[in-house]
């Protein structure tokens, strides 16, 4: 399987002074504000590294369901965070904090099928080239 997803920038101004906008193929993010005070400190708006940690979050969490069902169980929810650490100009370390429920799968089953999703989805696959990814998972 083959796809292309699309989506785009807008930034006007200086990298400190600057401001700028982010819109997705969907729609979903349309000309989302994002700027240096949205990325360093805490005015509102977005940034690259909690968008980066929503796809890896997103990514590994659909991966885990399918993982989950070829080991011939249902998940019937699970909760990803992403915590992205960002160090001296560059992204150095993804952690992921995994809680799921799936009726009938021991914890064993559970760890095993937490770390082949999180070795296999297209986003750590990606990321871990030049972060470090770590995770706890915990089935509830």
């Amino acid at each position: 399987m083959k796809f292309n997803r699309r989506a785009s920038a807008n930034w006007k101004g200086g990298g400190k002074d600057g401001k700028g906008t982010l819109t997705t193929q969907s729609k979903v993010l349309d000309k989302a504000k994002y700027s240096a005070n949205s990325r360093f400190e805490d005015e509102k708006g977005t940034n690259p590294e909690e968008l980066v940690g929503a796809a890896h979050a997103g990514c590994f969490s659909m991966k885990l369901a399918f993982v989950i069902n070829e080991m011939g169980h249902d998940p019937q929810n699970i909760d990803t965070d992403a915590k992205v650490t960002f160090e001296d100009g560059e992204v150095k370390a993804i952690h992921l904090d995994l809680k799921a429920k799936v009726e009938g799968m021991n914890d064993d089953e559970f760890q095993k099928a937490a770390k082949e999703a999180k070795e296999t989805c297209p986003i750590s696959m990606l990321l871990k080239k030049t972060a470090e990814i770590t995770m706890d998972a915990k089935l509830v």
